[in-house]
């Protein structure tokens, strides 16, 4: 029992970490930029190649835990992200940043979705909602502090220095993880399918480098767009592959599950708009509005405050309403608060702006506790592996997306408008651009079945089994292996 209450915030070490750099350095793009001697707009290239190391290793983490053990990929994981982060604070150019970014998302790909996978073996069906609230809510407390934080030592140290925060904390995951997380393994672990990895990999890494370096940063055009054609191709590859492999390292398959299905596509729309907010806010609080790194961290926390806030309210208010009318109606009063960024002005007051991304930080974390919930509703126990897996890629791919999307319609806005340097002008029609994406999540919420979820909610009472997937090959779900432990 006390295993169980420690397990959800040992692992929530590892989403403090990854989420409090994420957020650090967010807050301090426009020094680094100054310090590295490049454009702000160019530093997409190290959110995204974080992101795309996420989308290439995500895919295995799955495999590897079960092959080699649960605790043992975690801590390993732990250990690569530090690493990472070492790189990252002895970087002098912008290739040497992106490159250690990427050292850093491998470390990552293993670490979050083996921790999670680990927690959804170990709970009932029941308590998934509540488990996975009570993971976050530590893992939310580094958005809190890692703007206010990133932004002090940026403004009046040295922004390498937000990179050694990552060590003090990765050591204790790592002892806290060797002594109390299970080292859980499957006995019948299939082959790893090379030839899938290596075509998903390349195909996502392509396109996403096409993407994010489109323009005037680091590679000519037409390498953008050769990478954006091959990685096309290989990702277009790989479908075929999959369906010809038993064991695929992306099981799309699981697509024909209508909850997980419905989680991955709406989900990966909404994250869109949600992945441009860390890119673009505080740009346009420092370059456009000529803040400060601290000031503009000092108000871009609140919205993780709001999204720690929702945590504990999110199990109460999906019982009430059930899954498919809150990720529906949430869905548009989300994009609506991502749009509401894009009409800040430089004298905007600050009370309104905070009030603003708090609220917004409230609806978001409602919509992620709700889709990292329903997206495993109908989900056996032995696809678990392959269910994280394939939703956390595609998670990321998302975000990624967003951020190269959003860096784009800034660039063209300022180039409609015959600038050569971007200006808070050029920040509106972006988060726009963004918002108007994540609103289209909320139709394919829509097709939800009015009781999905339901035995997770608590919406209604559920008295027959959950639907089989079909895919686990006569296992037994999740719930029921937990009830006869």
């Amino acid at each position: 029992m006390r295993q169980s209450r420690l397990l959800p915030l040992i692992i929530a070490t590892a989403l403090f970490m990854e989420n409090m750099d994420s957020t650090v350095i967010s807050t301090s793009l426009p020094m680094i930029a100054q310090d590295l001697g490049t454009d702000p707009i160019a530093l997409k290239l190290a959110l995204t190649s974080y992101l795309v190391s996420l989308a290439i290793f995500i895919p295995i983490s799955g495999w590897m835990a079960d092959k080699f053990g649960a605790r043992t990929i975690f801590t390993a994981a732990i250990g690569v992200f530090m690493a990472g982060s070492l790189a990252c604070a002895g970087a002098n150019s912008l290739e040497g940043f992106v490159i250690a970014r990427f050292l850093q998302g491998a470390g990552g790909a293993m670490m979050v979705p083996v921790g999670r996978l680990v927690l959804l073996r170990s709970v009932a069906r029941n308590e998934v909602v509540q488990a996975l609230a009570t993971l976050t809510i530590p893992a939310l407390i580094g958005p809190v502090v890692g703007p206010p934080l990133g932004g002090f030592i940026t403004t009046y140290f040295d922004w390498r220095w937000i990179f050694f925060i990552n060590i003090p904390i990765g050591i204790l995951g790592i002892i806290l993880a060797t002594i109390f997380v299970p080292n859980v393994r499957e006995e019948d672990t299939p082959p790893l399918d090379i030839v899938g990895f290596l075509l998903s990999g390349i195909g996502l890494a392509l396109l996403m480098l096409g993407f994010a370096s489109g323009g005037r940063h680091l590679i000519p055009a037409e390498i953008s767009a050769g990478c954006i054609i091959v990685g096309a191709a290989s990702v277009i590859l790989y479908m075929f592959h999959a369906r010809r492999t038993p064991h695929p390292v992306l099981q799309l398959s699981l697509l024909k599950v209508p909850t997980f299905r419905i989680s991955v596509v709406g989900g990966s729309l909404f994250r869109i708009g949600v992945g441009a907010i860390p890119f673009l806010l505080p740009l346009m609080l420092q370059i456009g509005f000529g803040l400060s790194p601290l000031a503009s961290g000092s108000l871009t926390f609140i919205a993780a405050v709001g999204a720690l806030f929702m945590k504990t309210m999110a199990k109460r208010i999906l019982e009430r309403f059930g899954f498919r009318r809150v990720l529906t109606v949430n869905a548009f009063i989300g994009a609506l608060f991502i749009a509401l960024n894009g009409f800040f002005t430089p004298w905007t007051p600050y009370w309104l702006i905070m009030a603003i991304l708090f609220v917004g930080g409230c609806f978001r974390s409602l919509q992620f506790t709700s889709l990292n919930a329903i997206g495993y509703a109908e989900i056996s126990k032995r696809d678990m592996s392959y269910a994280t897996s394939l939703s956390s890629a595609a998670q990321q791919v998302a975000l990624s997306i967003g951020v190269a999307f959003g860096a784009y319609v800034v660039e063209a806005a300022a180039h409609f408008r015959g600038a050569e340097a971007i200006g808070a002008v050029d920040f509106g029609p972006a988060f726009w651009a963004v918002a108007t994406v994540s609103a289209l999540s909320g139709f394919i919420f829509a097709h939800l079945s009015p009781t999905a979820g339901a035995e997770m909610s608590g919406h209604q009472a559920v008295e027959s089994k959950p639907p089989s997937t079909g895919l686990g090959d006569g296992t037994t779900n999740l719930g029921e292996e937990v009830e006869r432990r």
